[in-house]
């Protein structure tokens, strides 16, 4: 009698059952589009906690004075972030954003001096940097440039503009108590700057995660061609995005005007590379479609943080430089990486 072959085998035998991999919460976490920033920004403070509790002389972190200071620096990039946030996860950038928020800070400054009342001077303020943003997208779209060239040329220009609307003289700015206090005054313990950071990232969440605009902006920015089919009208996406951007940048030009007092002309260089630099640490795609408001914002905490750490231990500055750089390409690997792995 010949034994069976194996072709005559059940064919349940024939196939192997597969072992279902399933990810531990940790890992689950780091690609999440916050989770890797969460981690990181978690640590760090654990590390700043414990040393600055073991060193309470040489390093301050916990000291009230340091709290402070670094609760009335964070707003000011971390609003100019989230709006170049939005506009990165639409899929467009804007290098203008550093200039926008100086000439519209000098525009409302030199309002208030002339008499005008700064509740009518820091919306009108608002309300340009809006009119640049949209004039950026609106180039961008019609002509079919890259953003990055567009807004390249609006950075120039717009620095340029501040030159020839108040030459390089630095702008006092004096609003009076009312608009001090609700900008840069005490509530709670924890400065207005703050809170109004903390109150416009709500808001964006609710917009980029709650709400329907916020679907349309990461899938434009995800596959422009594929939302446009579903019914997406992906340009006025863009534009909208723009016009957050512009009108962030000049809210974060009036939070840093009230805080010091005055505007310098050359105030905002460079800014608008942090801005993008907190977004991609935050986990912003540099491509579009991906992101988090969460992300964002422990992005600009971060680099604070950094900041603040860096001074405290008296390091060089361009210890920061370097150490943001390395960031800047460790973040944009891994984000790479994670979106590699989901699309495969």
């Amino acid at each position: 009698m010949s034994s069976p072959s194996p072709s005559s085998a059940p064919a349940a035998s024939a196939v192997a059952p597969r072992r279902v991999r399933t990810q531990s919460p940790f890992r689950r976490l780091l690609v999440a589009p916050a989770g890797a920033i969460l981690v990181a920004f978690l640590a760090l403070q654990v590390i700043c906690i414990i040393y600055a509790l073991i060193n309470p002389d040489e390093f301050r972190y916990l000291s009230s004075q340091n709290l402070t200071i670094l609760m009335k620096a964070i707003p000011v990039l971390g609003c100019l972030a989230l709006g170049v946030g939005v506009l990165m996860i639409a899929g467009e950038f804007d290098l203008s954003v550093g200039s926008v928020y100086t000439l519209t800070a000098i525009v409302m400054a030199v309002q208030v001096n002339a008499g005008w009342t700064p509740f009518l001077a820091a919306p009108i303020a608002i309300l340009i940097g809006v009119l640049i943003g949209v004039l950026h997208g609106t180039i961008t779209l019609k002509a079919r440039l890259p953003s990055f060239i567009v807004t390249l040329g609006g950075l120039l220009f717009w620095r340029g503009a501040v030159l020839l609307y108040n030459g390089a003289v630095q702008v006092r700015f004096d609003p009076g108590p009312i608009f001090q206090g609700l900008f840069s005054g005490t509530f709670l313990g924890i400065n207005a700057a703050f809170w109004w950071f903390l109150v416009l990232s709500l808001a964006f969440y609710g917009l980029l995660h709650r709400h329907r605009f916020g679907n349309h902006v990461f899938a434009t920015g995800g596959n422009q061609a594929a939302a446009t089919a579903i019914g997406i009208n992906t340009n006025r996406v863009k534009i909208i995005a723009f016009a957050i951007a512009g009108g962030m940048a000049a809210f974060a030009g009036i939070l840093a005007t009230v805080r010091v007092g005055s505007v310098q002309p050359g105030q905002g260089v460079g800014i608008e590379l942090q801005a993008i630099a907190a977004c991609v640490i935050g986990g912003v795609s540099l491509t579009g479609g991906r992101g988090s408001i969460l992300g964002i914002f422990l992005g600009a905490m971060l680099i604070h943080t950094i900041t603040d750490v860096l001074l405290l231990l008296r390091a060089p500055g361009f210890y920061l430089d370097m150490f943001i750089a390395v960031l800047i390409v460790g973040a944009a690997a891994f984000n790479s990486l994670i979106e590699r792995k989901g699309a495969g």
